[in-house]
């Protein structure tokens, strides 16, 4: 049943402080930083400029967008709502993490491929 003059809820945000939106990151995050995703982006990728510093936080903070439902630069936002502050301790900003994006090009993929290889390999040795 409709309320009347009641509009369809297009998107929805967590703002409170306290709350986050995706708890369920909480333990895919551990997993990924107890099985190496971090050391392994900071061993593997190398992307120029100053774009490509820290890119295993930028790594970390874009396997978690994706993981939250973000399909977009402008999506990654959700992991600056609500109380992600205090699971992630650098949230970047999506523009950030849309320029470090910007300058991959095919052997940024490959390397992106043989970090996800090693922490799958991790993984399956659990």
């Amino acid at each position: 049943m409709r309320l009347p003059h009641s509009h369809p809820v297009r998107s929805a945000s967590c703002d409170d402080p306290n709350l986050l939106g995706a708890a369920g990151l909480v333990p895919l995050m551990g997993l990924a930083e107890q099985y190496g995703l971090a050391p392994l982006a900071r061993e593997h990728l190398t992307v120029p400029t100053d774009t490509g510093a820290n890119p295993d936080r930028k790594v970390f903070s874009l396997v978690a967008g994706i993981a939250a439902g973000a399909d977009s630069i402008d999506d990654m936002a959700v992991l600056r709502h609500g109380a992600m502050g205090r699971v992630f301790d650098h949230p970047y900003t999506p523009s950030t993490l849309g320029s470090f994006l910007r300058e991959f090009r095919s052997g940024h993929v490959r390397q992106l491929d043989a970090i996800a290889t090693r922490l799958l390999a991790g993984l399956g040795e659990y």
